[in-house]
């Protein structure tokens, strides 16, 4: 019997160990949480300096810090894929704070005369890829009556509509 009990005792110390190191705990797990999608509110409007740019802003109204996805999910009417992020990277999460926004910008096409540019009255926008975001129109964004798309891109999140901005390559 003693046997038994100086066996289990390192066993049971290091399953309790091993939860301990696995298991998200306090300030840990508030950092990793994601964010609901009915605490988020997302935007997205067409830079005035350069139509094929979709500036969109996600703001966290709960009381506490969540994540999103490292970069928005944009998609294009009925188009299939989404913009890709820039520049390339592993999948990440972004930290919004209680009450703080974050900014990304979608270029929709390097050139609008392109003759293999395509046409959609609608674009989708979610902070994160479990959610399913918000539609918006062209005229939502003020992009006419149609999104010229042709190899889409997105940044990652950013503090700052400017950050956002020099990361697509506006000034």
């Amino acid at each position: 019997m003693r046997i038994r009990t100086a066996a289990a005792v390192p066993a049971v110390a290091f399953a309790a160990a091993s939860l301990l190191l696995v298991a998200p705990h306090g300030a840990a797990a508030a950092r990793n949480t994601v964010c609901p999608e009915r605490s988020l509110t997302v935007r997205a409007a067409v830079v005035p300096a350069d139509p094929a740019v979709v500036r969109i802003d996600v703001t966290n109204r709960s009381g506490r810090a969540c994540t999103v996805g490292g970069y928005p999910t944009v998609t294009f009417g009925d188009l299939d894929g989404a913009a890709v992020p820039v520049p390339d990277g592993a999948d990440g999460r972004y930290r919004i704070g209680a009450g703080r926004t974050a900014y990304a910008a979608a270029r929709t096409i390097a050139d609008p005369a392109d003759p293999q540019a395509r046409r959609v009255d609608a674009i989708a926008v979610a902070a994160d890829p479990a959610h399913r975001g918000r539609a918006f129109t062209a005229a939502e964004i003020d992009a006419g009556e149609a999104v010229r798309v042709w190899e889409p891109v997105t940044t990652w999140w950013q503090p700052s509509a400017a950050a956002a901005d020099r990361a697509i390559g506006l000034s």
